[in-house]
């Protein structure tokens, strides 16, 4: 029976401003979507994943991209996959696609018959190992109310400053007070090491400096509440399940309808974390599932789960 690990996490409330580099003039902008009718702002997956990468790397453990801080660039191992992932915990658990572009042509008696007639055909190849950990993007719990930062760059204070004389550079920037939710999904068979799903479930646990805006600001992306589903269900059926009650408490009303419903069983779930303290963590703990005051203790529990399915 094939066992699948998904995750629904969701920060602590703080303040996120940029994290992309990428502004409007003198404005650097929150990536936002509409989310059941309001503006709401997001993190990509792409950046969850980049933390991800960076928690493994400053652990010790064997990276093909590895991050310089000093020259703002990644190194490569083995730019070419030639040794497929295997030597590589975010080869084997991100996965990877190098494509390359063709170096021979052939003529179209040569290509397949759907494509004769049509010319000569260029042939490319492509390096492509599937990511076995898949994530969403996060989004912000609460809508994002249109708040804007302003601040003046002193003086002299970077390269572009420098070249105004004496007149300090203004900017501003789109901020947000909230918190992030967002979900993940590993199939620990799938791994070429299954003992990596124990580095994914710690990294998740430290994640850091996934949104921010240079060194202006800092988000803590690690858990502030977490809801673990190990189960040979393949459909994860717990993603984006937090919201606030009337009190600004985190609450899980889905995930609870789910769980009256039978659709998910409690002895699939461990929870941890500040949604204990709340009146849904309590209810989950009256329905059978196993609930933890930290995310920690959450973590540990499920990892002896893993180590007991072979992980």
């Amino acid at each position: 029976m094939t066992m699948h690990l998904f995750g629904a996490v969701v920060t602590p409330h703080a303040v996120a401003a940029n994290n992309r580099g990428e502004n409007e003039g003198n404005m650097t902008t929150l990536q936002k979507l509409l989310w059941n009718g309001d503006v709401h702002t997001t993190v990509s997956a792409e950046a969850i994943r980049w933390a991800l990468r960076a928690d493994w790397q400053g652990r010790g453990m064997a990276v093909n991209r590895a991050w310089d801080e000093d020259t703002r660039r990644h190194e490569w191992q083995d730019r070419d996959f030639v040794k497929g992932g295997e030597p590589f915990i975010d080869d084997d658990v991100l996965g990877y696609m190098s494509a390359q572009a063709a170096k021979e042509e052939v003529d179209a008696e040569d290509a397949p018959p759907a494509a004769r007639g049509a010319g000569r055909k260029a042939r490319g190849t492509a390096t492509v190992r599937r990511s076995r950990f898949e994530a969403t993007r996060a989004v912000s719990v609460t809508p994002w109310g249109g708040d804007v930062v302003f601040n003046v760059a002193g003086v002299n204070a970077t390269p572009s400053a420098s070249r105004t004389g004496t007149t300090p550079v203004p900017y501003s920037g789109e901020v947000h007070a909230t918190r992030y939710q967002y979900g993940f999904a590993l199939t620990p068979d799938a791994l070429l090491e299954r003992a990596r799903a124990m580095a994914v479930v710690d990294a998740i646990m430290d994640l850091a400096e996934v949104a921010g805006s240079h060194a202006r600001y800092f988000y803590d992306f690690a858990p502030d509440a977490i809801i673990f589903r190990w189960t040979s269900d393949p459909a994860p059926r717990i993603l984006y399940p937090y919201c606030l009650d009337a009190e600004t408490r985190l609450c899980v009303p889905e995930l609870l309808r789910r769980l009256r419903a039978g659709d998910i069983l409690a002895d699939e779930l461990v929870v941890g974390g500040s949604l204990a303290e709340t009146p849904d963590g309590r209810a989950l703990a009256e329905h059978g599932v196993i609930v933890h005051a930290g995310v920690k203790a959450a973590a540990r529990d499920v990892k002896e789960r893993l180590a007991r399915n072979g992980a």
